[in-house]
């Protein structure tokens, strides 16, 4: 983009269809929901770092991002609580409806864990 280009023209907003809802705000051209960057902006980390972590992303638009949720600051918060209100209430969801697959692959994570914290107490140098 150039020197020129409008904030808003980083972002891509996505709607549902027919009522026109604001279901997500993502970078322009990538899958990156602006939530997950600016939740980790918000906990402390600095664009560089944000950079580490989202590699698919410039640190241009990582700099858009944080510079229009500044300037947007009310409306940007606004959305950030519905998508993380929304989210909670997905994972909940999910959490109560486990496919057979799921809990399956949960019992052996657990049965996994159990039988190292067995190895661990039966060590020799476990701490008495």
């Amino acid at each position: 983009m150039n020197a020129n280009t409008p904030l808003e023209n980083y972002l891509e907003y996505l709607y549902a269809e027919p009522d026109r809802t604001l279901i997500s705000i993502r970078v322009a051209g990538t899958r990156v929901g602006i939530e997950y960057i600016l939740r980790d902006y918000l906990l402390g980390a600095s664009p560089e770092e944000l950079a580490l972590r989202f590699p698919t992303l410039t640190l241009e638009q990582i700099h858009a991002t944080i510079t229009c949720f500044l300037a947007h600051k009310e409306e940007v918060t606004l959305y950030l609580s519905a998508i993380w209100q929304r989210q909670q209430v997905d994972w909940r969801v999910s959490e109560q409806n486990n496919s057979p697959f799921v809990q399956a692959l949960r019992n052996k994570l657990e049965a996994a864990r159990h039988s190292q914290l067995g190895d661990i107490k039966s060590s020799p140098f476990a701490a008495a």
